[in-house]
């Protein structure tokens, strides 16, 4: 009886060992100590940040372009014209000689030659040649004066709203201001107006420039030899 207990009881034993190699397999059991690892030798792999570096980012290149805007300004310049010229008005006194008198022009810068405004034209023959009389009447009031020239030749003038007209040319000695021409003036028969007389630009040229805003400019004609 006691053999059999016995064997009972070994047979229990290897049964429970069975189940413990079952419950852990290639494990120590939790009554044995668990298998300790030797220590690895640390090696001093320690990743280390680098340090921030200051950077210095390049500034950029800025080209200086130079805008250059051409602009065209009138410059105005102040030129002497009237240097050794006379400054006319759109009126002046001209004197004229013969027979000797002074009346008022226009300055007619638009017209070629000057024109003188008398009474009574009478042509007549002397010597074989062409000859003019006419009279010349300063103002209402004076008494007029009696001229005879030689003709130089005939013009013929156009004027619109008028009809044409044959006029004699003469030569007159003009003055105004201090300066003398000896010019062509032609004889127009329409005596008795205010204004007798046209200076046309055969006595302007290279002589004098003119001031429309103006009148009177150089006064009464200084005629040489005193008159």
């Amino acid at each position: 009886m006691q053999k059999l207990s016995l064997l009972w009881l070994l047979l229990t034993v290897q049964v429970l060992a069975g189940c413990e190699s079952l419950m852990y397999p290639g494990q120590n059991r939790p009554d044995q100590p668990a298998e300790v690892m030797p220590p690895v030798e640390s090696q001093d792999v320690t990743m280390q940040c680098p340090e921030p570096a200051e950077v210095i980012c390049a500034q950029p290149e800025v080209k200086v372009v130079e805008r250059v805007i051409e602009r065209r300004v009138e410059k105005v310049v102040e030129v002497p014209v009237a240097k050794d010229k006379l400054v006319l008005g759109s009126v002046e006194e001209v004197a004229v000689e013969p027979p000797g008198l002074v009346v008022e022009s226009i300055v007619d810068t638009g017209s070629p030659t000057s024109t003188l405004r008398v009474k009574k034209l009478t042509p007549f023959e002397r010597d074989g040649s062409d000859w003019i009389r006419f009279q010349l009447v300063q103002s209402r009031k004076a008494e007029p004066v009696s001229v005879e020239l030689p003709i130089k030749r005939y013009v013929r003038i156009e004027r619109l709203g008028f009809d044409s007209q044959r006029r004699p040319v003469v030569e007159l000695n003009l003055t105004v201001g201090h300066v003398t021409h000896l010019v062509e003036v032609n004889l127009a028969d329409e005596g008795g107006t205010d204004l007798l007389m046209l200076l046309g630009r055969n006595f302007l040229k290279d002589a004098a420039v003119v001031d429309v805003s103006r009148r009177n400019v150089q006064g009464q004609p200084q005629i040489a030899g005193g008159k």
